[in-house]
């Protein structure tokens, strides 16, 4: 008996320390366990949205109010329904916004599974369907150009590109990559030096993740994120396809640290599922990649 009142009282230990969805500045606990993030409400996220782009569009930084946060029209873009017993979202991305933890996240590992729709949207009808994961994000949203997506790291989620980077607004990183020649991109890879690359770095914005480790269309496909101390891996299936660190972004003039904030899933023109979306505190970067940060 004693044994048994033992174990009920690990077992209830162990739930309270986990995050619920909707319970912001509340922590993970510091075991094993996963904490799911999803819930068929929505209740741990907001929504925003900024603008529903038309044909006609020139590619110019919008000068109209955004739709803003937490607004009617959320509704039809962001969604829930149940598959195989399993809460799956839907963000429907005819309308540019995201969808953000009320909680901030420092050390953690994030898994997803995501899987693509059928529908695309103006701007984007003529090019691949886009998504991404926007983490470390703080301060307002729509901080950068198109007004859509707070200041923040991009873990890209693209067809054939899933595991790039973007850099947002003002923010910067180093990233092991092929030096780019030209009009190249730089290309990531874990046996290269790192190269930094952002706002008012000599490379701007975007690098490549090394290989395609996507699953075929109408598959759902693993991500998982891992953030550290400004130190992240961007791993696709299982592969990592980009090691990143010195997360930073400028602020009054000078480039700080960001390495804590919320994460948003991004509505851009494209239809996409996630499902089985985890996140668990760590408190120091695994082992097994321990070494992809380490320099000669």
């Amino acid at each position: 008996m004693h044994k048994l009142l033992g174990l009920c009282a690990t077992l209830v230990c162990t739930a309270c320390a986990q995050t619920l969805p909707g319970t912001p500045g509340t922590i993970l606990g510091s075991g094993a366990n996963w904490t799911p993030l999803l819930d068929a409400d929505l209740s741990g996220w907001d929504t925003y949205l900024s603008y529903q782009f038309t044909s006609d569009y020139d590619g110019t930084k919008p000068d109209t109010d955004p739709i803003g946060l937490n607004q009617p029209e959320a509704a039809s873009v962001f969604s829930t329904f149940e598959e195989d017993g399993q809460t799956v979202l839907r963000i429907s991305g005819e309308i540019y916004g995201g969808l953000t933890t009320k909680q901030s996240f420092r050390n953690y590992r994030l898994k997803l599974k995501v899987r693509w729709g059928e529908i695309k949207w103006e701007p984007r009808t003529k090019l691949l369907k886009d998504s991404g994961i926007l983490y470390h994000a703080v301060g307002p949203h729509g901080a950068e150009y198109w007004r859509s997506w707070m200041q923040s790291q991009e873990f890209q989620i693209m067809q054939g590109h899933m595991g790039d980077f973007w850099s947002q607004a003002t923010s910067a990183m180093d990233i092991r990559a092929y030096t780019p020649e030209y009009i190249m991109n730089p290309i990531a890879s874990t046996t290269e030096p790192f190269l930094s690359v952002g706002h008012n770095q000599d490379i701007k914005g975007l690098v490549i993740r090394s290989d395609n480790h996507e699953n075929p269309h109408g598959e759902w496909t693993e991500l998982e994120l891992i953030c550290f101390e400004g130190q992240s891996l961007h791993i696709v299936n299982g592969h990592t396809v980009m090691v990143l660190k010195n997360s930073r972004y400028e602020k009054d003039g000078e480039m700080i640290p960001l390495i804590e904030g919320r994460i948003q899933l991004q509505s851009e023109a494209a239809e996409v599922f996630y499902k089985d979306i985890l996140i668990r505190e760590i408190d120091a970067l695994p082992a097994e990649y321990a070494a992809l940060f380490e320099e000669e």
